[in-house]
C-alpha cells in the first residue's frame, strides 16, 4: 500500500520499487489512499503497476484504474471479448470513467491547497485530543502520514462504545478499516505495529475530508472527552494518573 488505510503512514514506495527493479521483480502499490491526496508518479514510486479508485477522490463508486507499465505482462482475468485490451472481458462503465477522469483531474488542481488545509486541522485535531484526554497514543508515523488520518488508540474503553456515544452527537467515526467494519476481531494493522489486543479495540479512526471544517474540529474537540470521561467512569481499568 502506497498508505496504509487505516493509520493513514505513508509508506516507502520509492525505495521498495528500487529493490523490486533491481532484482527484476515486477511490483504492484495500492495507491487508493494517496491518489488526489498526495503526488503520486509511477516514475519516482518504480511501481510496475498502481491501483486507485474514484470514490477516494470524490468521483463515483465503482470504478476505478489499474496503471501497466508499457512491457508489463499480464494474464487476462476474464476471457470472451476484447475489452480493456484483452485483459478483462465485458462492457465498460464509460460513465464511471469518464467521472473518474474528471474527479481526478479537479483533484489534481486542488490537491497543494487542500492537502495543506487538512493538515492543519489534522494537527490540531491530534493536538488537541492528547492535550485534553490522558492515556492516548497516536497510531502510525507522526509525520510521513496521510494529511486527513488521524488513528489513536485511548487506554481503558472499547472504542466501538466511542464511536455509539460520537454516533449520537452527529459525529462520524470508525474502529479500523471501513472494509472490515462488522469483524470483531482486533485491527491486524494494530497489533502489527505492536499494539496489545486491548490497545487495538479502544482505536479510533477519524477521517477528515472536503467537507471538514475548524468548527468541526472544535466541536470533536468538545465532545470527545466528555464521551471518553463518561465510559472511564463506568470501566474496572481505569485509575486516575
Amino acid at each position: 500500500m502506497h498508505a496504509n488505510n487505516e493509520i493513514g503512514t505513508i509508506q516507502p514506495i520509492g525505495e521498495i520499487g528500487k529493490i523490486a527493479r533491481k532484482a527484476g521483480i515486477y511490483f504492484h502499490t495500492d495507491a487508493v489512499q494517496t491518489t488526489g491526496h498526495i503526488p503520486v508518479n509511477v516514475n519516482e514510486l518504480k511501481v510496475d503497476m498502481l491501483s486507485m479508485s474514484a470514490h477516494k477522490f470524490y468521483g463515483p463508486k465503482g470504478v476505478g484504474v489499474l496503471y501497466v507499465r508499457k512491457g508489463t505482462k499480464l494474464t487476462s482475468l476474464i476471457h470472451g471479448g476484447e475489452q480493456e485490451s484483452g485483459r478483462r472481458a465485458g462492457t465498460e462503465n464509460v460513465p464511471g470513467i469518464v467521472g473518474l477522469g474528471k474527479a481526478n483531474e479537479l483533484a489534481g488542481l486542488e490537491m497543494t491547497e487542500e492537502a495543506q488545509r487538512l493538515t492543519a486541522l489534522r494537527n490540531k485535531l491530534t493536538k488537541g485530543i492528547i492535550e485534553k484526554i490522558d492515556h492516548v497514543r497516536l497510531n502510525g508515523h507522526h509525520e510521513q502520514r496521510l494529511p486527513n488520518n488521524v488513528n489513536i488508540s485511548v487506554d481503558f474503553i472499547e472504542g466501538e462504545s466511542t464511536c455509539l456515544n460520537l454516533d449520537l452527537e452527529g459525529i462520524c467515526i470508525s474502529t479500523g478499516s471501513a472494509c472490515s467494519s462488522s469483524d470483531a476481531e482486533p485491527s491486524h494493522v494494530l497489533l502489527g505495529i505492536g499494539l496489545s489486543h486491548e490497545q487495538a479495540r479502544s482505536s479510533l479512526r477519524f477521517t477528515l475530508g472536503r467537507l471538514t471544517t475548524a468548527e468541526d474540529i472544535d466541536r470533536v474537540l468538545d465532545v470527545l472527552p466528555r464521551s471518553v470521561a463518561r465510559l472511564r467512569a463506568i470501566s474496572p481499568l481505569y485509575k486516575k494518573s
